[in-house]
């Protein structure tokens, strides 16, 4: 049984909910109710246990960590994310290391699909990368919103289709332009 702590951050484009386990944050979700978080998490990890409020376990600790950091990049303010610790026990090996790659992408920069595809070593698997972050469970820890579309627009975001793709890509937009970055649409 894997215990997990949940709190949910307010930010400026909606809830985000985010779940830690003793070995790391294991979940950051935008807009997803406790229940559906849960849901998820057990899709993923298995049986669980949620950790009450009372703090001192190693999941609470991790959100504690991750509390200033997470606030500090939904209000506008680099904050050092790839240092807190995550928990990416159940993704593909070839997801872990795309997610590795996208910690590496600095506040206010951005890489494109196929940069980060040539940095895991697998230089012809742009889509496959697209496909990892869709798939990618720890938004802002693992900052997918950096990673755009080769020809300098958006690309996409949230790939698990449980928002609405004009949404998706305006909370992209909003958290690069909170990094003082300016990316366009492409028209469809």
């Amino acid at each position: 049984m894997v215990e997990v702590s949940i709190r949910t951050l307010d930010g400026p484009t909606g809830p985000l909910q985010v779940a830690a386990t003793a070995a790391g944050i294991v979940a950051a979700e935008w807009q997803l109710t406790d229940g559906s978080l849960l849901a998820s998490l057990r899709r993923r990890l298995g049986s669980l246990e949620v950790a009450s409020q009372r703090g001192g376990d190693a999941a609470s600790q991790h959100l504690d960590l991750a509390w200033p950091v997470l606030e500090g990049l939904i209000t506008g303010r680099d904050a050092p994310a790839a240092s807190l610790p995550v928990d990416l026990r159940d993704r593909p090996a070839f997801d872990r290391a795309v997610l590795a790659a996208v910690r590496e992408v600095s506040w206010g920069e951005t890489a494109s699909y196929g940069e980060i595809a040539r940095r895991v070593g697998a230089p012809r698997a742009a889509r496959a990368v697209g496909g990892a972050l869709g798939r990618n469970p720890i938004a802002l820890v693992i900052p997918c919103h950096r990673v755009i579309a080769g020809d300098g627009t958006l690309g996409g975001y949230g790939g698990d289709g449980w928002q609405d793709r004009a949404e998706a890509l305006e909370r992209k937009r909003a958290l690069l332009a909170l990094e003082g970055v300016t990316v366009g649409i492409r028209a469809r």
